[in-house]
C-alpha cells in the first residue's frame, strides 16, 4: 500500500509536467517561429518476484512469464518539435520567413552566436538588421539612411534603392542560414533564441536555397506550430490521468487506514 502511494505520486508528478508543457505551448500559440515541446516519460525500476523462464514447480517446467511490479513513471526528456508553422503574409519588408529547416544566426551581447526562426527584423541606430530583442543578424546586413525600399529574394540576397540613386539597385549583402543535424538537441534560451549544444552538433552554414536549408520569403512570418485543438485534447487526457492517480492515492490511504485499524 505504501508502494502504491509512491507509485501514484510519481504519476501525478508526470502528469503535472505534461500540463505545464501544454500550458507553455498554448501560451506561445501566437509567438512567431515558436516550436512546441513534447515531454517523454519512462517507467521506473521494477520489483521482480519471479523472472520469466524460471521453474515453476518440481516438474521443471519453465514459466513463460514473470512477475514484476513497477514503481511508477518519471520525465525522461522534452523534445522540441521542429515542424514548420503556418506562413502568414504581413507585407512588411523586414518580415522574412524561412521556408525550410534553416535558422538565422544572431550575435548575443556576450559575443557568442545563437539561432532563431523568428524573422521579424528591425533596423537599429547603426542601420544593422536586428531581431526584436536587438540581437544583430549574422553576417551583418547594414542598410543606409536614404533607403527607399529593400528587397530580399529567395536566396537571401538583400538589395534596394537609395534616394541618392533611385534608378539603380544597391547590394547590401547575403543572408546566411544555419542547419543542424539534430535541431531537437538545441537549448532554448527564451526570446525565440536557441543555442548550440553537443547534442545538436555543429551547424552547416549555407546560403538560402542550398543543401535543403530553405529559402527566404519576404513579407511573411512563420507562425507557431502549436495546434490548439491537439493541445486541448492532450490537456484533457493529462488532467484525467492526474485525477485518476489522485484517486489511487486516496484508495491506498483508505486501505492503509483499514489495515492499521485491524492491527490495533
Amino acid at each position: 500500500m505504501l508502494k502504491s502511494l509512491y507509485t501514484s505520486a510519481t504519476g501525478m508528478k508526470a502528469q503535472q509536467t505534461m500540463v505545464d508543457t501544454i500550458a507553455n505551448n498554448i501560451a506561445n500559440v501566437n509567438t512567431a517561429g515558436f516550436k512546441k515541446s513534447a515531454p517523454s516519460f519512462e517507467d521506473l525500476l521494477y520489483v521482480t518476484f519471479q523472472s520469466p523462464g524460471l521453474q515453476r514447480d518440481a516438474t521443471g517446467t519453465p514459466s513463460p512469464i514473470g512477475l514484476q511490479v513497477g514503481s511508477g513513471s518519471r520525465l525522461s526528456g522534452s523534445t522540441k518539435i521542429y515542424s514548420s508553422g503556418t506562413l502568414e503574409i504581413t507585407n512588411r519588408n523586414l518580415d522574412v520567413a524561412i521556408d525550410g529547416d534553416g535558422f538565422y544566426q544572431v550575435q548575443m551581447p556576450d559575443g557568442s552566436t545563437a539561432y532563431t526562426r523568428d524573422g521579424q527584423f528591425h533596423v537599429n541606430a547603426d542601420g544593422k538588421l536586428v531581431t526584436g530583442q536587438g540581437f544583430v543578424l549574422q553576417p551583418e546586413i547594414t542598410l543606409p539612411n536614404d533607403l527607399l525600399e529593400v528587397n530580399i529574394d529567395l536566396q537571401g540576397r538583400v538589395t534596394g534603392r537609395l534616394a541618392s540613386s533611385p534608378d539603380s539597385t544597391a547590394d547590401f549583402g547575403q543572408i546566411q542560414l544555419a542547419k543542424f543535424v539534430n535541431p531537437s538537441g538545441l537549448l532554448a534560451s527564451g526570446g525565440n533564441i536557441v543555442r548550440q549544444t553537443d547534442a545538436s552538433g555543429s551547424p552547416t552554414i549555407a546560403s538560402p536555397g542550398e543543401n535543403g536549408i530553405g529559402t527566404m520569403l519576404q513579407g511573411f512570418i512563420e507562425r507557431s506550430n502549436v495546434e490548439i485543438v491537439n493541445e486541448l485534447v492532450s490537456l484533457i487526457v493529462a488532467q484525467r490521468a492526474y485525477e485518476v492517480n489522485s484517486r489511487s492515492i486516496q484508495a491506498s490511504d483508505q486501505m492503509l487506514q483499514q489495515a492499521t485499524s485491524i492491527i490495533r
